[in-house]
């Protein structure tokens, strides 16, 4: 077996054996000359011990603002979350600041590992990570903020994951007359797709209505396409819930290509509002996410901790909206 390997030492941890704060130990290593006799010998003695030498890069960077931050994601081949970065980036630019983008290879140890080799480099003043991190605050020379938005693999959680709209677009379709539907789902090892497969079978349930079934898709327009061809013609869906804007998109396709009008025979709801979407005929009906405030929020309260001050309290929003568009209108037996 390897040796195992040695803890890192940290000022904050000199800090908390000499009784002090870690500023005041900051002070020491600058040679300041305002530290009272008694606290120098105190930090004297834990340097001593401990045997203790600064990181000369973080040294530097206390001393001298880099006016750069980093955003730490995982290394993926197919996700990348465009405009939360492209939101946060012209967050920090705001303020002064420049900023990278850092992909991380490996496990979430590794990960953690190599973005406090970041943080210790004296490169940056401050870490923005989109998915979460096991590290502790006082193991890290400057401020890492997680956003929550992301798990390990880049899927989106939390506020991303809020399904709550499918329960809203079933009471709109219904109000206009729908009562049989058809879900068609996102790969279910995404909290998104799950969440929404959810609230849509319990909306169905609660409301008495008719779910002709849930179709579980890969978020790909081929697989919109592929399950709405399967439909039955006696099927009776007037109603379709698809997983996103890609597979609304499928499905539409599928319905004009076996006779059925969109939305006079039956109506599409995507998600996402894809620019693709805002131009199709006829235009698709969605929820816009805003994926842009969580990363404005994200910053804001990094470049915060960077600056010692207190962090700005979240907006009191959903970063979810319902868009109407011309796939969605009354079904065949309300328009008689």
């Amino acid at each position: 077996m390897g040796q195992a390997e040695t803890p890192r030492i940290t000022i904050h941890e000199v800090a908390r054996r000499a009784g002090v704060s870690h500023q005041t130990v900051s002070r020491y290593f600058r040679h300041n000359e305002g530290l009272k006799p008694e606290t120098r010998k105190k930090i004297d003695l834990v340097v001593a011990e401990l045997n203790y030498r600064p990181n000369l890069l973080a040294r530097s960077m206390r001393t001298r603002r880099t006016n750069r931050l980093a955003i730490t994601l995982p290394a993926s081949t197919y996700l990348w979350p465009a405009r939360l970065l492209s939101a946060a980036s012209a967050a920090a630019h705001a303020e002064g600041f420049q900023l990278e983008v850092v992909s991380v290879e490996g496990d979430p140890r590794a990960r953690a590992e190599r973005t406090l080799e970041l943080a210790s480099s004296g490169q940056v003043e401050g870490i923005l990570s989109l998915t979460p991190l096991e590290i502790a605050p006082a193991a890290s020379p400057v401020p890492i903020v997680a956003t929550g938005a992301y798990d390990d693999d880049l899927r989106g959680v939390n506020e991303l994951a809020d399904a709550s709209p499918v329960r809203e677009i079933i009471e709109h379709l219904a109000s206009l007359g729908h009562r049989v539907f058809f879900h068609i789902a996102g790969a279910q090892n995404f909290t998104s797709a799950r969440n929404r497969k959810l609230v849509y079978e319990e909306t169905i349930q609660r409301r008495g209505l008719t779910s002709y079934g849930v179709a579980i898709g890969n978020w790909t327009a081929q697989s919109g396409h592929d399950a709405v061809r399967r439909l039955p013609e006696a099927s009776g869906v007037t109603a379709i819930i698809a997983a996103n804007d890609h597979v609304a998109m499928g499905a539409v396709r599928a319905a004009l290509s076996r006779g059925w009008r969109v939305p006079e025979d039956v109506s599409v709801f995507g998600w996402d509002d894809e620019e693709m979407g805002r131009f199709a005929t006829p235009s698709l009906s969605t929820v816009a996410v805003d994926r842009e405030v969580q990363g404005r929020e994200a910053m804001a309260k990094l470049i915060a901790e960077v600056r010692g001050e207190p962090a700005p309290p979240p907006s009191v929003r959903s970063i979810n909206r319902i868009i109407l568009r011309e796939t969605v209108g009354p079904p065949p037996s309300a328009r008689r």
